[in-house]
């Protein structure tokens, strides 16, 4: 395995993350869903999961418009060549101004010459 280094490791993340929550503000449920691999694994607020990019369009559409995601790169590891793992703490900023705090698990793969999300998971924090 060809070690990447940290300031490569977070500009990957970065990049894949900052295109999916702008298409998440701008309410462009394709757009964020292609972000993801073809078949990724998500797991958003639902009771069950969906697999590839059609099932989570149709998340996103749901969401409202105007939610905000910020977040912050807690960790991130390098797991093969063409593979990252990342945990993130993510803010869901609600238009009514509810703000949901969540960790998500991202599993990136490169895949078609660019870093996608394979694997999403998140968890609400209750406090």
């Amino acid at each position: 395995m060809t070690a990447l280094g940290t300031v490569e490791l977070n500009r990957i993340v970065t990049d894949a993350l900052d295109e999916w929550a702008d298409a998440i503000r701008a309410h462009e449920p394709e757009r964020a869903a292609s972000s993801f691999t073809k078949d990724a694994v998500f797991q958003g607020f639902d009771r069950t999961h969906t697999v590839g990019r059609p099932g989570i369009a149709a998340y996103y559409d749901k969401q409202p418009v105007g939610l905000s995601p910020t977040y912050e790169v807690l960790e991130r590891r390098q797991l093969s060549d063409d593979t990252l793992i990342a945990y993130v703490a993510v803010d869901f900023a609600r238009p009514d101004g509810v703000v949901i705090r969540v960790h998500l698990t991202a599993v990136l793969v490169r895949a078609d010459g660019a870093w996608l999300l394979s694997h999403y998971h998140v968890s609400k924090i209750e406090v």
